[in-house]
């Protein structure tokens, strides 16, 4: 049985502010929730019957069994999945020194206002496959720990840390033969670059791309090139589509070398 206060408590967690007031977040289903408690261990969980028992070692500080019904009045999603839980935010800071040192030693990824919550949970997800540990947005992305992003990411976020900082002060400190790598429509064809096992890959708005303020930052511009050349083709790509092809690259480089 879980209470019509717990209800509105949970629920309350999907609006940003209640989330950094309490200082928690949500996850749901077995698959996002377990890969979350092998990181850190939950605020609360609720659960049906058959989840607990699927899972009797685990434990949590509050612990609510709940039936299909109760469970759907408390659940972000259309169709929920035995299990929501709430996990402690992480920390967001970071050193700025401790920033460069990632940047300068491996791919990083850098979201220049990417507001979408399903792209920006993609890209998490998209991160993780590619094992690309670090992703630093700019104050105006999405929110990663918003419900939707953190059900989107499918449990990647437990293992890919996100900085919200300011991407031009994050790119002043860089070392001047640190690369600094972004998708424009003025690149060179991104197959024909030089790749580095290190350095800071931007994205950019969905609509608008990288800022300018961020673009005059940028060392190497780099073009997906449609197929064929000169034919009339789409706009532009999703950016979470554009962020794996672009990783896919930069890694099957690596792996080649």
């Amino acid at each position: 049985m879980i209470s019509k206060n717990k209800v509105k408590a949970l629920r309350m967690l999907e609006n940003k502010k209640h989330r950094r007031q309490t200082g928690l977040f949500v996850a749901e289903g077995p698959k996002v929730v377990g890969d979350l408690l092998e990181k850190a261990p939950a605020q609360t969980i609720v659960a049906t019957q058959e989840w607990w028992l699927a899972h009797p070692t685990v434990t949590a500080a509050e612990s609510i069994t709940v039936d299909a019904e109760e469970l759907r009045r408390v659940s972000f999603l259309q169709h929920p999945q035995q299990v929501m839980a709430t996990f402690p935010l992480p920390a967001n800071e970071e050193t700025p020194d401790a920033s460069a040192a990632h940047i300068a030693s491996q791919l990083c990824l850098a979201l220049d206002s990417v507001q979408d919550p399903g792209n920006l949970g993609t890209i998490i997800r998209i991160a993780d496959w590619f094992g690309i540990e670090h992703i630093y947005c700019s104050a105006d992305t999405a929110d990663a720990y918003s419900p939707k992003v953190v059900q989107a990411t499918m449990g990647s976020i437990s293992r890919v840390r996100l900085v919200y900082t300011d991407l031009c002060s994050l790119i002043d400190l860089l070392p001047a033969e640190t690369p600094v790598y972004g998708t424009m429509l003025d690149g060179t064809d991104l197959y024909d670059q030089e790749l580095t096992p290190h350095g800071l890959l931007v994205m950019g708005n969905e609509g608008n791309g990288i800022s300018p303020a961020v673009a005059s930052r940028v060392t190497h511009h780099m073009l997906i090139p449609p197929y064929p050349a000169g034919r009339d083709t789409a706009d532009s790509l999703n950016v979470a589509i554009a962020t794996a092809i672009c990783c896919a690259e930069f890694r099957r480089r690596q792996q080649k070398k």
